[in-house]
């Protein structure tokens, strides 16, 4: 068993890396303080930045959650914030979108409370939708209904137009299970649309996704970007402003920073860096940095 172990240097690395962050998430007090949800009128977009790379958006009278982790700890790793919403102050939730099967986006705890608060509210549980090859781990967790998306493909959903997009990532829950698939999402209902790229690297797909989708708010992900082979599948806050642009969305709000020390960068540098890069640019007014628990809202044009 052992000498296996040693003849895989991917995996070795990987613990220890792993290991080495746990030790380091638990060297300061969490911070932050939970919010009250606001809620926004069905003619509204409301987009709620819940912590990391989780979401509540409220489009079109519905209410989806992206990639929710509610969880302090993910195994050994914990979180350096607390979510900005508190599952028991949820409204009831009418689909989950989940982008790939890494821990730090498909928390199994987390999507067993939101199943069941939002059955004692309204009676019936979410929808989800998930990548083609991660259905069954959320096969018994008590959802209404699971779907499965590709690239590219989509799905009528309850008023809402669900695509999944591109990205340049991997999806596999452990190490070898690497037929399980991963995207992004745009979420439209015909007056607003809002792009969740998941985790990704840089790649000539934002381009495409601008054009072929056209969305107008893009969730873009800025942390865990050093050492520069993390690059290979994290943008840098330049990189994802670089896809911005490429896209031609209208806003951007970054994500995937703050919460969750997953690379060796400072905690405070992604959003600096940002917003640095988008003064250079002279696109600062077109970002839109939301603390845990606030709320990004838009009327109807």
């Amino acid at each position: 068993m052992f000498s296996w172990w040693r003849q895989q240097p991917f995996l070795v690395t990987k613990v220890r890396q792993l290991a080495r962050l746990a030790r380091e998430s638990h060297a300061q007090p969490m911070t932050g303080v939970p919010q009250p949800a606001v809620l926004v009128g069905p003619e509204e977009l409301g987009v709620t930045f819940i912590g990391h790379s989780s979401f509540l958006l409220q489009i079109g009278g519905r209410r989806v959650l992206v990639d929710p982790v509610f969880a302090k700890r993910l195994i050994l790793l914990r979180r350096q914030r607390f979510p900005g919403l508190l599952i028991e102050e949820l409204p009831p939730i009418d689909a989950v979108l989940l982008t790939h099967a890494h821990m730090d986006h498909l928390n199994l705890a987390s999507l067993r409370r939101v199943v069941r608060a939002t059955r004692q509210l309204a009676g019936h549980a979410p929808e989800v939708v998930v990548p083609a090859g991660v259905e069954d781990l959320v096969a018994d967790l008590g959802f209404r209904r699971v779907h499965t998306l590709e690239w590219w493909h989509e799905l009528e959903m309850q008023g809402l137009r669900i695509t999944m997009t591109p990205c340049k990532h991997w999806g596999a829950r452990m190490f070898r299970d690497t037929h399980r698939g991963y995207g992004g999402y745009v979420v439209s209902n015909g007056e607003f649309s809002v792009y969740h790229s998941g985790d990704t690297a840089y790649f000539s797909g934002f381009r495409e996704i601008g054009e072929r989708l056209g969305p107008q708010i893009a969730l873009l992900p800025i942390g865990a970007y050093y050492p520069d082979s993390y690059r290979v599948v994290h943008t840098s806050p330049e990189d994802a402003l670089r896809g911005f642009v490429e896209m031609g969305a209208d806003r951007m709000v970054p994500m995937h920073y703050g919460t969750f020390q997953l690379g060796r960068e400072p905690m405070d540098e992604p959003v600096r860096r940002l917003l640095a890069e988008a003064e250079r640019l002279g696109i600062k007014q077109k970002i839109k940095v939301l603390e845990e628990g606030a709320t990004m809202r838009l009327p109807t044009r």
